[in-house]
């Protein structure tokens, strides 16, 4: 019946080979289970429903690509997404998080229609190469920026805006968290930061800042709290335009250049180098977006973590099966999820950002035509506090550049299209 279903003898692969694949991705990206519920539980949200429907969507995104895109991907919560939907939206801009969560469902359906004849391949392809590693590199900084802070590495200070924390023992404790983290990654030990994470929790015990669960295993939290509490007709607002375009950018961007890497990585191209089922794998995001919004979750897309699974041999959807299993598994410990502080959960998001930022190396910064937008996409992310505002100001700063300087072939219809968007949102 595997065999039938998932095409194993075709792809090149064994049943043993899929498990370890899916094993290996779902250990490099189970972090988000205790990451995502500290991000978006600054909105106001139940924490504990919020570890549940984190589970349950990376659980039901990658059962999505197993048994309609027959592909290896883990899908789970965006990290830059959960954090543009907490600090952006929601604190920055005062919106609901039901309204937010609207916002998501209403940029998945976008989603869907740019999907329908490749249209969205067809917008991603006419954006600068510049500006998407601009916007990857700077939502790295961003929210490397939110650890530091989450831990107290960095405080708010009146008279220089931030400045160093005092080093207080959970400052420490976090501080140990990143070197263990860090040295883990280095030698490329798989899920150094979960590791990482729990180190740093069990030492808070050790010390008396962290409390002992009450019980290891239990039944997990109901979602009633958040799950289809989202406002879709409250996100309809000629306001709300921007975080919309936004949510569909960083997406977009992300989840095709994750795709078509491990598309690329498992040897799914024709002779002229097009990607096989990325259609399928394309729509796979969409469903997970909208099915992830109605439960309460922001922007669900496929993890670069990924590709850890499939260099480890994943070929086929088998291995996000696993993925899945893995994932409503963890259900059962919630217990252990819901103890991990804030301080634990920092050093993996400044991990993950430092891996974003690090894309930078693949641009000439040399040419100033290229460095300024990059320069303004990357900076004014995390000291505006806003991914949105970040992005605003890459795109006009590049049209604005080339245009200048006479060079109006750069700017494409819609690149001038975004750039009137970009505008519109600084301006509403």
């Amino acid at each position: 019946m595997l065999e039938r279903m998932f095409k194993l003898t075709e792809r090149e692969t064994s049943v043993k080979q899929e498990v370890i694949g899916g094993l290996t991705t779902f250990m490099t990206m189970s972090y988000i289970i205790f990451v995502n519920p500290s991000i978006m539980a600054d909105t106001g949200m139940d924490k504990g429903a919020l570890i549940t429907i984190t589970c349950l969507s990376a659980a039901i995104g990658s059962l999505i690509a197993a048994f309609w895109a027959n592909a290896p991907l883990g899908l789970a919560p965006g990290m830059g997404l959960n954090a543009f939907f907490t600090y952006t939206l929601v604190i920055g801009k005062g919106i609901p998080w039901e309204t937010a969560l609207g916002v998501v469902f209403i940029s998945g359906l976008f989603f869907l229609v740019m999907s329908i004849g490749g249209i969205r391949e067809r917008i991603a392809q006419a954006i600068p190469v510049e500006l998407k590693i601009a916007s990857t590199a700077g939502i790295g900084l961003f929210i490397a920026f939110i650890g530091l802070k989450s831990m107290g590495l960095i405080v708010a200070n009146p008279a220089t805006f931030v400045s160093l924390g005092k080093f207080t023992p959970t400052v420490v404790l976090g501080v140990i968290g990143i070197m263990v983290s860090a040295l883990l990654e280095l030698r490329g030990i798989k899920g150094g930061m979960l590791i990482g994470m729990i180190t740093t929790t069990v030492l808070g015990m050790i010390v008396g800042v962290v409390d002992l669960p009450t019980h290891i295993i239990s039944m997990p939290p109901s979602i009633a709290p958040i799950a289809f509490k989202l406002d879709i007709v409250g996100a309809f607002k000629f306001a709300l335009i921007g975080p919309i375009f936004s949510f569909m950018f960083v997406d977009l961007f992300d989840s095709l250049g994750t795709l078509i890497a491990c598309a690329k990585e498992m040897g799914m191209e024709d002779e002229d180098g097009n990607i096989l089922s990325l259609g399928r794998m394309i729509h796979t995001d969409v469903a997970s977006t909208i099915v992830g919004s109605l439960l309460g979750s922001s922007t669900v897309t496929t993890l670069s973590e990924t590709t850890a699974g499939i260099a480890a041999g994943a070929r086929t959807g088998l291995a996000s099966v696993v993925i899945g299993i893995l994932f409503l598994l963890s259900l059962l410990f919630t217990p252990i999820v819901g103890i991990v502080p804030a301080y634990a959960t920092a050093p993996a998001l400044i991990i993950v950002g430092i891996y974003m930022f690090k894309n930078l190396k693949e641009l000439d910064l040399h040419d100033f035509k290229t460095a300024l937008p990059v320069f303004a996409t990357v900076i004014m992310m995390p000291l505006t506090y806003s991914i949105s505002t970040g992005l605003s100001f890459g795109f006009l700063s590049f049209i604005v550049v080339h245009v200048g300087t006479g060079e109006h072939n750069k700017v494409s219809p819609v690149l001038w299209a975004i750039g009137g968007l970009s505008l519109l949102s600084l301006v509403v």
